[in-house]
């Protein structure tokens, strides 16, 4: 068994359309490899900082994330075991690639949909405003199909002067 602590760089596009670790920023590694039968299992935590925009309000959101690795990379020239998943690791002239491990621990612990607090109201759909900032924030909507009976609501709600209307009328 062997263990390694190290800070390594973060590669490219780690992460989603809102969320992400940053391009070259530190990646703590915290890894234990071990020599089992069928080849090395890498097991350990990565600790980076996240950054994004919330989902709903586009606010920006950081914080730290602590992601689990569990791996076996297998010995070059044994046979794979044939289960469902073909997404095997291979030790290939006695050295492993850890990025794709290491990808698939981090954009699996980052949220689907990621929110500045578990609360957020989100932006406005008519305006785009922030919601937090108003909170009293709302549009007068209108039906399309009722705008052309919008003129009628005087006159039907005043009887009296639907009556005095009706005396003109007949008089010109």
């Amino acid at each position: 068994m062997k263990t390694l602590e190290r800070t390594v760089p973060a590669p490219r596009e780690m992460g989603a359309a809102l969320i992400g670790i940053e391009e070259g920023s530190n990646i703590d590694l915290d890894l234990r490899f071990e020599a089992v039968h069928e080849g090395i299992l890498v097991s350990g935590t990565a600790f980076s900082e996240v950054s994004g925009e919330c989902g709903r309000c586009l606010e920006p959101i950081a914080y730290d994330l602590e992601s689990d690795i569990q791996e076996l990379f297998f010995f070059d020239g044994n046979e794979l075991p044939e289960e469902e998943d073909t997404d095997q690791h291979q030790i290939i002239d006695d050295y492993i690639d850890l990025e794709p491990v290491l990808r698939n621990a981090v954009v699996t612990a980052l949220p689907f949909q990621p929110v500045c607090r578990e609360n957020c109201e989100g932006l406005c759909v008519e305006c785009g405003i922030r919601l937090a900032d108003e909170p009293g924030h709302h549009h007068e909507i209108l039906d399309p199909r009722w705008a052309a009976l919008t003129g009628l609501t005087g006159t039907v709600a005043d009887p009296a002067a639907s009556s005095t209307d009706s005396v003109e009328r007949e008089e010109s």
